[in-house]
């Protein structure tokens, strides 16, 4: 959006949004001057987060084609960003045409844009809530009406626990969803690692994020790998997201992904 675009009433357009950042670097127009701030902030620090993003999203299309080859015809999309195309239900549908998908997120022009395609597009949800309370994604009604957790369910988590921090719990909120998934569910990571950067440069990466809606931590590979404990990952295992199952040329940064299977 540019800064003659209407500006939609109760939406905190001076504080940056993690979602409309996201949405910047993918090329977007759902932002504003304070997201394209940050982002510039970004890029200034690692001038490749474009091409991670992007990357992101290719994986994103990857890990939901192979689930639904699968048989997975359930995805909960957590922290969802504001859609763009293919979407996870436009990926699954060409394996499954009655896969079913509930996007989530917490930020209201996402929401906003979610239930939007939901009026035209059957077997979608779209619910605002904070990954952060995991209890009341599961408990809530449109969640309840199109996800059966006695069936496989896949769970995508892409770009979402690096703005969780340990005082939030992340083991705690993947329990609560690990708990509920069937055996033949999935859980999708995909997480930015802290591994080969100095101090200076993480404190760089992460300071745009600083004034934004949530902010940035970075982890280990270790780490990342321990958010699927209880879980078979997938080959092969967590790596770079330009990796897995893929040949993309590298671009430097540390996007790692993951998909695992509860047996």
């Amino acid at each position: 959006m540019t800064d003659t675009d209407w500006e939609p009433t109760g939406i905190d357009v001076n504080t940056p949004s993690t979602a409309r950042i996201y949405d910047f670097l993918l090329d977007g127009k759902d932002n504003f001057p304070a997201d394209r701030e940050a982002a510039a902030g970004l890029l200034a620090a690692s001038p490749n987060a474009k091409a991670m993003a992007q990357a992101n999203r290719r994986f994103l299309v990857r890990a939901v084609r192979v689930l639904a080859q699968e048989g997975v015809r359930q995805f909960i999309d957590l922290g969802t960003g504001i859609p763009t195309s293919p979407n996870v239900h436009e990926v699954a549908r060409e394996v499954l045409p009655d896969a079913r998908v509930v996007y989530v997120d917490h930020d209201p022009i996402v929401t906003a844009h979610n239930r939007a395609l939901r009026t035209t597009v059957e077997g979608l949800a779209s619910v605002q809530a904070d990954v952060r309370r995991p209890e009341e994604i599961l408990a809530h009604p449109d969640v309840a009406a199109l996800i059966d957790f006695a069936e496989p369910v896949a769970v995508l988590a892409l770009s979402v626990f690096h703005f969780v921090t340990e005082r939030d719990g992340p083991a705690r909120i993947l329990g609560a969803f690990t708990e509920r998934m069937a055996p033949g569910s999935h859980l999708v990571i995909t997480s930015t690692g802290s591994e080969g950067f100095t101090a200076e440069e993480l404190d760089q990466i992460t300071r745009p994020y600083q004034g934004a809606t949530s902010a940035l931590v970075l982890r280990s590979r270790a780490e990342i790998e321990a958010m699927f404990d209880g879980l078979e990952l997938l080959e092969p295992g967590v790596v770079d997201v330009f990796k897995w199952r893929a040949d993309e040329p590298m671009a430097h940064g540390k996007l790692l992904a993951g998909v695992a299977r509860k047996p």
